[in-house]
């Protein structure tokens, strides 16, 4: 089944969830608060995840609320049809998400000090994840093939657009004082230590019990098993979570069990040309010489 995407300003997005007039609103219209807080992400880099730390750091590390409201009420897609209705309607300080690139995010934004939080993750296993994602939800075109959708995530044709024009504008914030960046590699790594930052960030240092409280409940195992952000409450005409599961792996280095060794040749070669001049190093990229001869 043919999916007709929703086209604002050249960036496809899912019909089921977005219209031109909720993009255009976004853009254009939508009133950013100063204590509004922002979870931003390229799809498939982290997004539920940073919404239940949020979340629990928002509740000082008590479960309750990530635990018996939907994540999406918690932190509504503002951009969305349903999502930017909850969104005005949200009482300050707001949570909110989106996949939205730099260029159609809220113009108000730029006379704000709400902050921003922006997660990323090794483009490789992002184009791994999205692909077994579209393969479950029906408000994106089911891929012919991996090769086929490997090409179109170099090409920037897939919905959202490019992951290198959304990493390069976003990353243009670095330096700002209301911008803080973590990767998903971080979090794995050192999830305690990334949320004590994030924490800091947001103005709300945690004891050590809450940061333990956060990180117990924000850990894959406590995800999966918590209907209120393992999608098993969307019906099966919007997530067909019998074709896989919304919360697959939550592991890093899952691309090297899905690239052939040409695939792993011409991303990197992409990758270095793409990115070139970010001055920033990311940690899969320490490990990308390496990757190459294995």
């Amino acid at each position: 089944m043919s999916v007709h995407y929703v086209t604002y300003k050249g960036i496809k997005f899912p019909p089921a969830y977005n219209s031109e007039y909720s993009l255009s609103f976004a853009h254009n219209e939508f009133l950013v608060r100063d204590d509004d807080v922002f979870n931003i992400t390229y799809p498939k880099s982290g997004t539920v995840w940073m919404t239940e730390i949020l979340s629990l750091i928002r509740n000082r590390g008590h479960p309750s609320w990530n635990q018996t409201v939907l994540n999406s009420d918690r932190v509504p897609w503002f951009s969305t049809r349903l999502g930017l209705e909850a969104a005005l309607n949200y009482p300050s300080p707001r949570l909110l998400t989106c996949h939205l690139p730099r260029h159609i995010f809220p113009k108000s934004f730029s006379r704000s000090t709400a902050k921003v939080i922006y997660t990323l993750r090794d483009p490789r296993d992002v184009v791994v994840s999205y692909f077994f994602f579209c393969k479950m939800c029906n408000s994106y075109e089911d891929p012919v093939s991996f090769e086929q959708f490997l090409g179109d995530f170099l090409n920037g044709e897939l919905p959202h657009g490019s992951w290198f024009e959304h990493v390069r504008g976003w990353m243009e914030m670095k330096d700002k004082e209301n911008f803080f960046f973590i990767t998903y590699e971080e979090l794995k790594q050192d999830l305690e230590g990334s949320v004590r930052r994030l924490s800091h960030f947001l103005g709300q240092d945690l004891d050590d019990n809450a940061v333990s409280s956060v990180v117990q409940n924000a850990s894959f195992t406590a995800m999966r098993q918590n209907p209120m952000c393992n999608s098993v409450l969307l019906p099966a005409d919007i997530m067909d979570q019998s074709k896989g599961q919304f919360l697959r792996k939550g592991i890093c280095g899952d691309w090297k069990n899905h690239f052939t060794a040409a695939q792993s040749e011409t991303f990197n070669r992409i990758y270095q040309d793409r990115m070139r001049g970010l001055n920033v190093t990311f940690p899969w990229e320490r490990n990308q010489d390496a990757d190459l001869t294995e």
